[in-house]
């Protein structure tokens, strides 16, 4: 039985803009004779997903993660290719088809500011038209899940980010979608709302079967939830394949922070791999070899640092890495 319910060949969006002189000069002449430049955000994407999957989008800016979701979800229209989610086309926007899945984009809100959180699932209730008890069960559910027994009554308007983001998420779940779309849903949030959100995505994907994808630039969220992970760079796909072999491959080096009390010297011999990034008296920054971790942080111990911070290479320093070495899986 064939389980894929999301299927892309050779997709590409291509469009152009519009480009300007600079001044009244430029404007009058674009009056009579305009210049455009096209651009592709997507170029020749092949892409299949199962129930039930956990993928992630990664890439910097501008790669073509967003606009890919937008074909994937019907906002935009592919210029190639074949798709199919669901059984349907996107860009059809068949009521059935809406009806099965759910988007959420960190930087662009679908809720009511000026409703309190009771009124705007009412509202998506009537959107949807999820029957009554179906919807009690859904609303209860998720109330429990994401803690938000105690602000049901206040307006949305007054939450805080974090807040807002659990019930973006609330209301996009309360139809029982089958597909989830999520662009960088963690943008702009402290370490324990992203946290709280990763656990919450991590349950629905487990407990409720329900199909994810997901962009982010945070490495936290990629490597804690996603089994699979895609790769894109100027619109092509550089990667598809396991999360935990991308990042063993390419992600090579370590950042530790060492602060200390009083100002403090650090030696090390010049001929080993440690790059420094900083070495202020009281702040010292290092990116280290992953195999020389180890070893290099019981050195640093011995100077009785009183904070030490380690962080993985970012996702825009692996993701160039991989273009530069031109894999493909």
């Amino acid at each position: 039985m064939n389980n894929e319910i999301i299927t892309a060949e050779n997709l590409s969006k291509r469009y152009r803009r519009y480009k300007k002189r600079e001044g009244l000069a430029g404007s009058i002449v674009s009056l009579w004779k305009r210049e455009y430049e096209e651009k592709t955000a997507v170029d020749r994407i092949s892409l299949s997903v199962s129930k039930g999957e956990f993928v992630g989008l990664i890439g910097p800016n501008g790669a073509g993660k967003t606009t890919l979701i937008k074909m994937l979800t019907g906002i935009i229209a592919p210029s190639a290719g074949r798709l199919q989610v669901l059984g349907y086309y996107p860009n059809d926007m068949k009521n059935e088809f809406k009806k099965k899945y759910a988007v959420v984009m960190g930087q662009k809100s679908q809720l009511f500011f000026e409703l309190t959180l009771n009124d705007t699932l009412r509202l998506f209730q009537a959107i949807y038209e999820i029957p009554e008890k179906d919807y009690r069960e859904s609303k209860a559910y998720f109330t429990e899940l994401f803690g938000l027994e105690k602000l049901m009554d206040v307006q949305v308007r007054t939450l805080s980010l974090g807040e807002r983001m659990k019930m973006e998420l609330m209301a996009a779940l309360l139809h029982g979608p089958e597909v989830l779309f999520l662009d960088e849903p963690t943008i702009g949030l402290d370490a324990v709302a992203s946290k709280q959100i990763r656990g919450f995505l991590k349950e629905i994907n487990e407990r409720r079967g329900t199909t994810i994808l997901l962009t982010s630039h945070y490495m936290e969220d990629i490597k804690t939830l996603c089994g699979r992970t895609v790769v894109i760079n100027g619109g092509r796909k550089l990667y598809d394949g396991e999360t935990e072999t991308l990042f063993e491959r390419y992600q090579r080096n370590k950042r530790i922070t060492a602060a200390f009390s009083e100002p403090t010297e650090v030696l090390w011999n010049a001929e080993e791999p440690v790059r420094i990034l900083e070495d202020s008296p009281c702040k010292k920054v290092y990116e280290v070899p992953k195999e020389e971790g180890k070893r290099f942080l019981e050195r640093l111990m011995s100077y009785e640092p009183t904070d030490i911070g380690i962080e993985e290479e970012e996702i825009g320093t692996v993701v160039e890495r991989i273009y530069e070495e031109g894999a493909h899986a």
